[in-house]
């Protein structure tokens, strides 16, 4: 599928023609969760004998995939009432490693330890919403299989123009693409037209930044467009979206460069895309 690149800072992924990103075919996603009612459908999958064998012998002998990802990040990755790691990218990682023949192993790790774990070759790969990016790419490469984009938040009643916010008090969790690319090319844009800078309030986790959006502790958060949506609609009216979805651009699973991983890895997301099985599990989810 074409790729659309994010604006400002955002790298041109269409011209990113190389080993260093296996694209899959691609979901899309445009207006965030929506809580139908409906209970979630099952989803079987097996292990297919012809992808299994794609996989590097190291890990077919181990039996495991050791993956690395950051809650909570709901509806993506997230922790359920008993502490379990749950979500949209745990499901769909979970079926990917069944097709792989291998068990899927979440290790939970603050977000930006993860590239330098599976760069250490103490993960295998991450899956945690990570935005494919060309700074990104320089260390890893990146297997893709979801889109999104980036969407604005306010507190109910308080309306707020992304592209005009000069001034205002924006939550953001670190090292996302929302902290380190929307925010600040947004706010060198404010300083240039000689308006008041954008004042940047990190946070830790998102589940931080969304409350502090609740509570009037900012005007407004950044964050990816299925998590403000999800935090929205989880916020009981506290909270409201803020503008459309802008600057869609891949999510994908970071494994370390040159690894024989991401063949098997793409074989396994077509061959779910291709059941309709992927789309089952984005389905359940939102």
């Amino acid at each position: 599928m074409s790729l659309t690149s994010r604006r400002g800072l955002r790298a041109i992924l269409a011209s990113t023609a190389t080993a260093a990103l296996v694209l899959t075919g691609c979901t899309t996603n445009t207006e965030g969760p929506e809580d139908t009612g409906e209970p979630r459908q099952e989803v079987t999958v097996e292990t297919d004998d012809e992808i299994a064998a794609l996989v590097p012998a190291d890990l077919r002998e181990r039996g495991t995939i050791v993956i690395g990802t950051n809650t909570p990040y709901a509806p993506n990755e997230f922790k359920d009432e008993n502490g379990e790691i749950v979500g949209f990218d745990i499901d769909v990682m979970d079926a990917v490693a069944t097709v792989m023949g291998l068990e899927a192993e979440f290790r939970e790790s603050d977000f930006e330890k993860i590239i330098p774990a599976i760069e250490g070759g103490t993960m295998d790969l991450g899956a945690s919403s990570f935005t494919v990016n060309d700074e990104r790419l320089q260390t890893v490469d990146f297997v893709t299989y979801f889109e999104a984009g980036i969407q604005w938040a306010s507190a109910a009643g308080n309306e707020v123009d992304p592209d005009d916010a000069c001034g205002l008090r924006v939550a953001v969790q670190r090292t996302t693409i929302s902290d380190q690319e929307d925010v600040p090319a947004r706010s060198e844009a404010c300083v240039a037209a000689g308006k008041p800078e954008i004042i940047k309030v990190q946070f830790d986790t998102q589940d931080e930044a969304s409350t502090a959006v609740a509570l009037g502790k900012v005007d407004a958060m950044s964050a990816d467009s299925p998590i403000s949506a999800y935090a929205v609609k989880q916020s009981g009216g506290k909270m409201q979206l803020a503008g459309e979805v802008f600057d869609s651009a891949p999510y994908g699973w970071p494994v370390r460069k040159g690894d024989e991983l991401a063949v098997a890895l793409e074989a396994a997301a077509n061959k779910l895309i291709e059941s309709g099985d992927f789309e089952t599990i984005a389905t359940n989810w939102g």
